[in-house]
């Protein structure tokens, strides 16, 4: 099985070069965490992550989570150990307040630590992951009495969390479900329903697993303004904090899935014993889709990332076996034969793989910049632009990079012809695990509705275009930087008005004909993601060549960086114009055949 190696030079050139790292230092809380010791951090980090998950990717993908007969769930060999491990280790905790016991760190680089815990091992990160947005949940919305209670020992990671959404008759349409939460005199509610697709809804690494369950009150209105959120325990717990019995929460199966085996997928039922479960309101009755939003937002970018941790995970692969698999002789070769990366069309995978790669981190970790700033930042007015711009790249950073994750794993495929079809080289375990993120936490077609109707009309649109002025104003600093960065400046300057004229038709189409503007919604989101690649690539490359000029760095890795986005620019950056078509077809044609003529 291929190992894997944590990119930390990589992932060091962004935080410190594109995603802005030098500026959150300077906020208060972060002055801990300055760049030499985040390097510290997340070197360690990627040593544990490669050494102790990574050679486990394999073994959770063949044997997969098991169900057993009373209802728990036995996770893969090694598992188990490894948890542990993990939870000593602290590497949950890294992002977290300190207050309950985090360490205080930016979320920039809790995710990108959680790139390097997803690479190394999916199926396992899924559990901290879902970790992850119950606590940032009941750090936003939980009264002080839950957070104490439950905060800590989720933070360590010694108990695990989980999100409770959808239901059978529901799907991604959370204002269906009928899960109900009646009322006691004593202040609790008793949960009743059934709840499916639960990550890490039952198993076997943590004692006790926090779960975070929309349901309705009895006199709830309709849809989503009556849905509540509540905390149920796997184990209801005494006065002094220690586990008590057994809540009345049933794992009835678990799924069989295309890939991620090793992460159970569970059904749960709520109150089959009669009594109901026991629950804990968080917030208000009828409250419950602030928390869900919560939770959905937080997932949205690490579920994002999953397209770029997967995509890096095979690109080192493919990069290993084309340098390794001789076939066919080269242009200009003189041998029998030559290693297959020698070969025009595999390089143009490779550094299709490798370029996109490279604008995925910059753009996802920019977005964490931003959350940072949005939630630490003195002043007001950037802690309020700064919240925009999360809103805006955040159905990006989800939709186009898992659309990218799916495209860069099946090209790791294609890299390695008849064998990467073969399951034993493993490059295809990354294609079926990845191809779940698409479809999480709100399908890309949802993320892309959500972006076309939600976030371009942020202040009647103007927070969309001061955006894209800030983008077009690289354009001097390009020219100045001198012939290496003609054609970058060229096709971003030609996408960048492309882009500028899909957002004005689909404003216009937001005020006459929403229909049209959904129906372009899917491509111009796309659009977006490509463009938005090619600007952070350049401001990138731009940082390279600044390096380059002051002698410091390392000068084949600077000049790599400076290929690569010129690559990108020439090569996936013209995509862009090719879907104004798309975004700007309307919707007749969508709805112009009936259901039986689509069907032949």
């Amino acid at each position: 099985m291929h190992p894997y190696a944590a990119p930390l030079a990589d992932i060091a050139f962004v935080l410190e070069n594109v995603a802005g790292y030098d500026e959150l230092v300077g906020l208060p809380p972060f002055g801990h965490a300055d760049a030499a010791t985040v390097r510290s951090v997340l070197e360690e980090c990627g040593r544990f992550m490669a050494e102790i998950l990574a050679p486990l990717n394999r073994i959770g993908d063949t044997e997969g989570s098991v169900r057993n007969p009373d209802g728990s769930v036995r996770t893969p060999t090694g598992f188990i150990d490894a948890y542990r491990r993990y939870v000593e280790a602290g590497w949950g905790a890294v992002p977290f307040p300190p207050e309950y016991g985090g360490g205080g760190f930016p979320w920039v680089v809790g995710i990108a630590m959680q790139e390097m815990l997803t690479s190394a091992n999916m199926g396992f990160s899924l559990c901290p992951l879902l970790t992850q947005g119950a606590i940032d949940a009941l750090l936003h919305r939980g009264d002080e009495a839950q957070r104490e209670t439950y905060l800590r020992k989720m933070i360590t990671g010694e108990w695990t969390g989980t999100m409770n959404l959808t239901e059978p008759q529901a799907g991604s349409d959370v204002g269906a479900l009928t899960t109900r939460a009646v009322r006691q005199d004593d202040g609790t509610y008793r949960i009743f329903g059934q709840k499916i697709y639960i990550t890490y809804g039952e198993h076997d690494l943590a004692e006790q697993i926090v779960h975070l369950v929309l349901a309705r009150t009895p006199d709830a209105p309709a849809g989503t303004k009556g849905i509540s959120c509540f905390i149920v325990p796997k184990f209801l717990l005494g006065d002094d904090g220690s586990l008590g019995e057994r809540n009345d929460v049933t794992c009835l199966s678990i799924e069989h899935k295309m890939g991620i085996h090793a992460s159970p997928t569970c059904v749960l039922s709520y109150g089959d014993r009669g009594e109901g479960a026991t629950g804990y309101l968080i917030g208000e009755e009828n409250t419950g889709m602030r928390t869900m939003f919560i939770m959905m937002n937080n997932a949205r970018l690490s579920v994002g990332l999953e397209g770029l941790a997967l995509s890096e995970r095979a690109y080192q692969q493919a990069l290993q076996y084309a340098q390794e698999r001789r076939q066919g002789k080269a242009i200009g070769a003189t041998g029998v034969d030559s290693p297959i990366i020698d070969h025009a069309d595999v390089r143009r995978m490779l550094m299709t793989m490798k370029s996109t790669i490279e604008a995925m981190r910059a753009v996802m970790y920019l977005n964490a910049t931003h959350i940072d700033r949005s939630n630490h930042h003195p002043d007001p007015a950037v802690r309020e632009r700064s919240a925009e711009l999360v809103g805006l790249f955040t159905p990006i950073c989800k939709s186009w990079g898992t659309d990218l994750g799916v495209e860069n794993t099946s090209l790791a495929i294609q890299v390695h012809g008849g064998m990467g079809f073969i399951e034993e080289t493993g490059v295809a375990q990354h294609f079926r695990d990845i191809r779940i993120a698409p479809i999480y936490e709100g399908t890309n077609g949802i993320q892309a509705a959500d972006l076309v109707a939600r976030k371009l009309p942020v202040r009647n649109g103007h927070a969309l275009r001061e955006f894209l002025a800030e983008m077009v104003s690289i354009d001097a600093e390009l020219a100045a930087a001198g012939s290496d960065f003609a054609e970058i400046r060229r096709e971003l300057a030609a996408q960048l008005a492309v882009l500028g004229e899909a957002s004005t038709w689909v404003g216009a189409r937001l005020q006459d004909d929403m229909n049209a503007a959904l129906g372009g919604s899917s491509p111009y989101l796309r659009m977006f993601g490509t463009v938005l690649g090619g600007w952070a690539l350049a401001r990138g490359a731009l940082a390279a060549h600044r390096h380059l000029a002051a002698g410091t760095g390392d000068r084949a890795f600077l000049e790599a960086k400076i290929v690569t986005a010129r690559f990108y620019a020439t090569n996936v950056l013209p995509q862009a114009a090719g879907l104004l078509g798309a975004v700007r077809s309307g919707a007749a044609d969508l709805f112009a055949l009936d259901a039986g003529q689509l069907g032949g």
